[in-house]
């Protein structure tokens, strides 16, 4: 068993629905430490670079402006960025999230009691959490200098 970290990003619509706290209540209760927290103003070069995995498919542009907050109405771009520890925290925090689709989520998860899809079928799943060890490395370098992270 790996001591590991992973990154979790609170998104623009659990900020737009004040529901922040919330989530972070679920995520504290996990028992995983938390070493790094911050608001991030989000640039679409940013984005860009968190999502490049995805940027062949048709949703890219969509997931752009909804992680900018431009879907939202969120004014400054800003999320909050999350970064915890532990025992495989990685596939333990993926559970707490719960499924992409807030529709297939288990309603126990973030994502299942608190994600909804628009009427336009945009995903509304108010949290990120990388997903795998590889994926929480990359992001983790992306949102945070080394400095920001305490251990």
């Amino acid at each position: 068993m790996a001591i590991e970290k992973t990154l979790i990003l609170i998104k623009p619509d659990a900020a737009k629905r004040k529901i922040t706290g919330l989530i972070i209540d679920r995520l504290e209760n996990s028992g995983f430490e938390l070493v790094g927290a911050k608001l991030v103003r989000v640039t679409k070069e940013l984005a860009e670079k968190h999502y490049e995995a995805l940027k062949d498919q048709p949703f890219f542009e969509n997931l752009i402006k909804y992680i900018m907050g431009e879907l939202h109405g969120i004014a400054n771009n800003k999320i909050l960025a999350l970064v915890y520890k532990g025992e495989n925290v990685i596939s333990e925090m993926r559970k707490i999230v719960g499924s992409t689709n807030p529709e297939q989520a288990d309603p126990t998860t973030i994502r299942g009691a608190f994600g909804r899809i628009t009427t336009k079928g945009q995903f509304e799943n108010v949290i990120h959490a990388s997903g795998n060890k590889e994926d929480a490395e990359r992001e983790i370098k992306l949102w945070f200098k080394d400095d920001e992270i305490i251990e």
